[in-house]
């Protein structure tokens, strides 16, 4: 692991009116104005350069007028989950007559909206489908749509394959030719400008007034926006920050929807505390627990849910399936540790692309297989598990899910691979950092050296040398509670606006072991008798003796315990 501090920009001075440090913070991560720290709704983007916007206004506009079933047909994770959440309960409040959702099971029918999820959809005789967070790569799909006369509007942000689908219209930021300039929104983002653009053109028809309907406050859905937008694990530039931060203020005022915060008193998570990384690692997965293990259709209920204590219920549910997927997740961990027992990351001739498989591994859980295993050994992952119930057969179909690390667009690499090899991908998709895929059996070998040869040819070899980027030292003035507390409200931070992390060398004045696992230290400064309470989860110091004199990368917290308040570092390294 090599530690390397940030740079600062030589030629912009320090911010006005903050702090050192958290000037230091901001210009860091390419803050180079006080103004780029407005967060306000008035400075989000408008919807005017969304290529495909016109056309999709004019399908609902109709809809609406003509009283059709409209059908949401959304993916199996969190932006998923909280983009057809907010498509359902915006155009309801609007006055649709009749919006309903399906979010098919992704071990029956995979991904996207495949023909065999619109024939399944086409059971319930919908007249326009809309897909969110999803559809952008589904060519088949939308021609079965069109020989069932079912009009369908894509809105997505996923990358489009060298062909797309002949949609009636297709609202995606990242589809050629659109001027959008953030081409970061997740799908829950782009429902919510879809929905705004289409509230705008039913006020300036006088629907509202002569449906008799209140015309609905859309800031109300950015709770849902912030959740997806954070859970997705999309890039955090100003759009989405403004997006996050003003769906924070709503939850942190207890004005967020009771599933939202019934998933939250779940963890023992205060509303009024709720920082983004708790979207991300709190109510996140538990949305993703109920897509990987079950029918997301639980979570999807839990958010739309406005019953207090039935909320309760289904948050409680979301969390039972968290815990299984956990263990599920443990158990896989042991079997992949085996698998690379013998695994040398110094020898030249170790794997640049790691491909994972065994049978009886959980296909809903080897994403987060492949991102642990990435975070370990710093280089790009599949994980494979079979795609049915029958792992014993000579030749299943396996679904991979892949993780990528920096200076390796994943998407890119495996349609490398694919033109190739035409015959080992069945198909595939993602993103720069994640990708998912599906293969046979007998394919796996193939695919395996296939995709180590690309890894080799895209990636320099210092890439495999894990980074660990951080803010430079924190002066012991401003580890205070209230410089702390300041740093925690900064945000949001996130995906390519990192929390903020720094790195300094501290005496170890006491040394203990929690639970076998974490390492619990009170430290202190060279030359300072300020005592510091620090931890570190999952440490791998636990079995070694750690040396009097240590160097850090940590983020300092506030903990809280029984009324008292004080500064915690949570350590993300530590090195002798």
């Amino acid at each position: 692991m090599k530690i390397i501090r940030r740079d600062l920009p030589t030629n912009i001075p320090p911010l006005t009116g903050l702090p050192d440090f958290l000037s230091r913070v901001y210009l860091a991560r390419g803050v180079c104005s006080s103004e780029e720290l407005e967060l306000g709704l008035k400075q989000m983007l408008d919807n005017s350069q969304l290529k495909g916007l016109d056309q999709a206004i004019e399908l609902l506009l109709s809809a609406f007028k003509e009283r059709q079933r409209i059908l949401i047909v959304g993916d199996f994770d969190a932006d998923g989950a909280t983009s057809t959440a907010l498509a359902i309960d915006a155009l309801r409040s609007m006055g649709a007559a009749d919006c309903r959702y399906l979010v098919p099971n992704r071990f029956e029918y995979g991904y996207g909206l495949t023909p065999e999820i619109v024939d399944l959809a086409a059971q319930m005789q919908p007249q326009l489908i809309i897909t969110v967070d999803n559809g952008i790569s589904s060519v088949e799909g939308v021609k079965r749509c069109h020989e069932l006369g079912i009009k369908v509007l894509v809105t997505d942000h996923h990358l489009p394959g060298d062909e797309v689908p002949e949609a009636d219209a297709i609202v995606n930021p990242n589809q050629r030719g659109c001027p959008f300039p953030s081409k970061n929104a997740a799908g829950v983002g782009v429902v919510f400008y879809v929905m705004t653009a289409l509230r705008a053109a039913l006020r300036g028809q006088g629907w509202f007034a002569e449906m008799g309907i209140q015309e609905p406050n859309l800031a109300s859905y950015l709770d849902l926006v912030a959740l997806g937008t954070v859970a997705d694990l999309v890039p955090l530039d100003k759009n989405n920050r403004i997006l996050v931060e003003q769906g924070l203020q709503r939850i942190r005022a207890g004005r967020c929807r009771v599933g939202i915060a019934s998933i939250l008193a779940c963890a023992q998570k205060r509303c009024a505390d709720v920082v983004a990384s708790d979207l991300g690692f709190i109510v996140g997965p538990r949305l993703n627990a109920a897509g990987r293990l079950d029918d997301m259709s639980l979570g999807i209920a839990c958010l739309l849910e406005q019953d207090p204590i039935q909320a309760k219920h289904l948050a409680q549910q979301l969390d039972d399936l968290n815990r299984r997927r956990r263990a599920i997740e443990d158990e896989m961990k042991l079997d992949a540790e085996a698998l690379l027992a013998e695994f040398d990351t110094s020898a030249h001739d170790s794997a640049w692309g790691l491909c994972l498989y065994e049978p009886h591994w959980h296909q809903g859980v080897i994403g987060i297989l492949a991102s642990r295993v990435k975070e370990k050994l710093h280089r790009p992952v599949v994980a494979f598990a079979p795609a049915d119930d029958n792992p014993n057969d000579e030749n299943p179909l396996l679904k991979g899910s892949a993780r990528s690390i920096p200076g390796l667009h994943l998407r890119d690499a495996l349609d490398l691979v694919a033109k190739r090899h035409p015959q080992i991908l069945t198909k595939f998709g993602g993103h720069a950092m994640a990708a998912g895929m599906s293969i046979e059996y007998r394919h796996l070998a193939a695919f395996t050296e296939a995709f180590d040869q690309v890894v080799r040819e895209k990636l320099d070899p210092s890439a495999l040398e894990a980074v660990l980027l951080t803010d430079g030292p924190l002066a012991e003035s401003d580890l205070s509670l209230d410089s702390v507390s300041l740093l925690n409200r900064s945000g949001p931070w996130g995906q390519q606006f990192p929390e903020p992390r720094f790195d300094d060398e501290f005496i170890v004045v006491q040394s203990r072991v929690l639970k076998d696992r974490h390492l619990k230290l009170v430290l202190s400064k060279p030359g300072s008798e300020r005592l510091f309470d620090a931890i570190q989860f999952n440490s791998t110091w636990v079995s070694r003796s750690l040396p009097s004199k240590i160097r850090v990368v940590y983020r300092p917290s506030i903990n809280e315990f029984r009324g008292s308040r004080s500064v915690q570092l949570m350590l993300d390294y530590i090195q002798a």
